[in-house]
């Protein structure tokens, strides 16, 4: 890519960035707290390195993968990079855990104790210790994978999950991730949001050495909503990137 279409491209990141920005302030006001208080994960997957390297020079220094087979080549691409960071957005095969476990900062989609405990036996001990999201299914959706959490009988079921997850050395436990139905209208998401707050306090209170902090939920279409309702760490793909060079 030669440096004026670079350039541009850098210069639409970042009037991207800035109105994703002014938003995040926005919610984060009426949620009584800081935009300070919440991340930005750029999901760039099926962008090209270059659409990546224009974001991290307009300061992004947090990305998203969904596929481990895309995203290594990235991350061997930006290792001189030092302060930038990879999460796993994306289901996570057994097959896969190992990869994920050794290049990845976080893993938003921890869906099962068979791949907690995969995690935790591949994550490298020289590192640290891999940060994981439980992901949780509130629509009881048979597309989307995640712990389910319908019902109060659900909620009881993820204390032991949630006990067992805090005793791998590798992992640490940091909070919940939840993915909404798409829905015509964003405020019909509110509702998923504010059952992710309330889950993550009930833990807390079941399980007092749990202390998650962090909810990663909200994407380019309902982020505002989801941070107004306790969002720590919002998704945001082609609302920042710009369109991606492929589709899933």
């Amino acid at each position: 890519m030669v440096n004026k279409e670079f350039e541009q491209l850098q210069s639409k990141i970042q009037g991207n960035l800035e109105q994703v920005m002014e938003i995040v302030d926005r919610a984060a006001r009426v949620s009584g707290r800081t935009m300070a208080e919440i991340s930005i994960l750029a999901i760039s997957k099926r962008q090209p390195v270059e659409v990546i390297e224009a974001a991290y020079h307009c300061g992004q220094l947090a990305f998203g993968e969904s596929y481990v087979q895309e995203a290594l080549p990235k991350i061997e691409h930006f290792r001189k990079h030092n302060d930038i960071r990879w999460d796993m957005v994306g289901h996570v095969q057994s097959k896969k855990a190992r990869p994920v476990a050794e290049n990845f900062c976080a893993v938003h989609s921890l869906d099962s104790l068979k791949l907690a405990k995969l995690l935790d036996q591949h994550r490298p001990a020289e590192t640290t210790p891999l940060e994981v999201f439980l992901e949780v299914n509130f629509g009881d959706e048979i597309t989307k994978t995640g712990f389910p959490a319908c019902n109060k009988e659900d909620w009881e079921a993820l204390v032991p999950v949630v006990r067992q997850i805090l005793e791998m050395e590798r992992l640490k436990l940091v909070g919940l991730m939840t993915m909404p139905p798409l829905f015509p209208d964003p405020q019909q998401s509110r509702g998923y949001f504010v059952k992710l707050r309330q889950l993550r306090d009930y833990i807390n209170n079941q399980v007092k050495e749990a202390e998650l902090t962090q909810l990663s939920a909200g994407t380019s279409a309902d982020f505002e909503i989801a941070i107004e309702e306790g969002a720590t760490v919002v998704r945001i793909g082609e609302r920042l990137l710009g369109p991606r060079i492929y589709s899933d």
